[in-house]
């Protein structure tokens, strides 16, 4: 039986308890989070709880973002794999002057009256990673067989959150009204 979660924090009791919600070791996110914020206070935040399956196994995995007056904190925390039980907690601080774009994405089924909410896709870039995708470069002689190298896309892949209101609920909503926060915060 899991042991109940300890409200005595100093984050704010909705992001306490949407932790809590998710079930996914809510002590070990809220200490994460604690943890990372140092002090700080939460203006705002995003949770998103996500299971996905590898062959008969699941695997959780936890996203939070908080916002603070000069920084977002990243708390990752996922399931280990295997039979061991375990957890990977990490956080990251970036600071809100070193946030580059910030990208609200909507899928909807219903423009006409702005309704019918697919997905909602939240990326946000700072130039931390970069992803690079190759593929062998050809020419237009279908002939040809020479070798003519690769040819590649760097794109900055910093973070993205997807949300769907058929998997998150109302927190794919949550993901845009966080989103556009955000843009209104680094501008």
């Amino acid at each position: 039986m899991p042991k109940p979660v300890d409200t005595n924090h100093l984050l704010p009791r909705d992001l306490v308890s949407e932790i809590a919600e998710c079930g996914f070791y809510p002590s070990l996110v809220i200490d994460s989070v604690e943890l990372g914020l140092g002090g700080r206070e939460a203006l705002d935040f995003l949770v998103q709880h996500e299971a996905t399956f590898a062959g008969h196994e699941l695997h959780r995995h936890m996203t939070v973002l908080v916002r603070t007056e000069n920084q977002l904190l990243i708390c990752h925390i996922d399931e280990g794999e295997g039979a061991r039980r375990e957890a990977i907690a990490s956080t990251e601080i970036v600071a809100l002057r070193a946030i580059d774009s910030v990208v609200v994405t909507r899928a909807l089924s219903e423009p006409e009256h702005l309704g019918g909410l697919h997905e909602a896709w939240l990326s946000i870039v700072w130039g931390a990673a970069r992803r690079v995708d190759l593929g062998p470069a050809a020419c237009e002689d279908p002939n040809c067989d020479a070798d003519h190298g690769y040819t590649g896309v760097i794109q900055p892949d910093d973070i993205t959150v997807r949300m769907s209101p058929q998997a998150d609920g109302d927190n794919a909503r949550r993901l845009i009204a966080f989103g556009a926060r955000l843009q209104g915060a680094i501008g």
